[in-house]
């Protein structure tokens, strides 16, 4: 089970990874606020659609819909209206960093909550991806000199409503183990949630077009496949052997993008990056499965 749920988190990871490739392409012809009010919708609809397929309304269980229910209203829909936020604050690069944090929220949280043991490897390779992920993000001309006031707010709320989450599904999924009852719940409530966010905001829209509506769509297609990989993973393992693993998708981002879309060139301090993740996740693995 555990070998299954690691390979379920790594593919998770790539989704989101691959996700936030396709979500830049869709940022050159829409804003990125419109573009999640586009982008989580599309992943409901799928789910809508494949609900009579995959969710067996005689396994219901209330206490846990609720729970799925109250994720959703925070992750995707406030955790990326607080990306948003950050990245407008302080940019990606501070953004990106301070996301590797999440799964440390992640195993403190399910600490708490679910009495989950948290091995001392499955900490230190949290740790060991968050510097990983901060090697792959961080660039030598990032402005810190915006890191004032309470401006870090933004980015540290978000990694903390991710882990949180992580560690909120899984309760829930104690209860229901269905990855697809989860995703069909939480997306439901999060669409209402950034259509809403959408709709009460004035001013920054730009007009939809094709290009915008096709790249988010797509975008929330792979999302929306990462978060079902995601819940699959978390109701088949403690959430210290899955918020690592899932925290390392700047892995897959920044390669991605090296790749094909011609951006910041392969260079010393991305391979440390690369290096430091792979070895973490490897690391986790293989202490999992022993």
């Amino acid at each position: 089970m555990i070998d299954s749920a690691l390979l379920l988190a790594i593919l998770s990871a790539f989704c989101f990874g691959a996700g936030m490739i396709t979500s830049r392409i869709g940022l050159r012809h829409l804003d990125a606020r419109s573009g999640a009010a586009l982008s989580i919708p599309a992943a409901a609809l799928l789910f809508v659609i494949a609900a009579p397929f995959t969710i067996e309304l005689s396994a219901f269980n209330l206490t846990a819909a609720l729970i799925f229910a109250a994720v959703g209203l925070f992750y995707p829909a406030l955790v990326t209206l607080l990306t948003f936020r950050s990245n407008t604050e302080l940019g990606p690069t501070i953004t990106s960093a301070i996301s590797g944090t999440a799964p440390l929220f992640a195993m403190l949280a399910a600490a708490l909550w679910l009495d989950e043991r948290v091995p001392p490897q499955a900490a230190i390779a949290a740790v060991a991806v968050a510097a990983g992920v901060a090697l792959l993000s961080w660039r030598p001309d990032a402005a810190l000199d915006r890191i004032a006031g309470g401006k870090l707010f933004w980015p540290v709320a978000g990694a903390f409503v991710r882990g949180v989450a992580q560690a909120g599904a899984k309760a829930g999924l104690l209860l229901w183990g269905n990855p697809f009852a989860a995703s069909v719940i939480g997306y439901l409530v999060s669409s209402t949630a950034v259509i809403s966010a959408e709709r009460l905001r004035h001013g920054g829209r730009r007009t939809l077009n094709r290009q915008g509506l096709q790249w988010f769509a797509i975008t929330g297609f792979i999302n929306g496949s990462a978060m079902v990989l995601m819940y699959a993973a978390l109701a088949r393992a403690p959430v210290s052997s899955v918020a690592p693993i899932i925290a390392a998708y700047p892995l897959v981002t920044v390669l991605g993008s090296a790749l094909f879309l011609r951006g910041e060139p392969l260079n010393r301090r991305i391979v440390a990056g690369a290096v430091i993740t792979v070895a973490a996740i490897v690391w986790l693995a293989t202490y999992r499965t022993n």
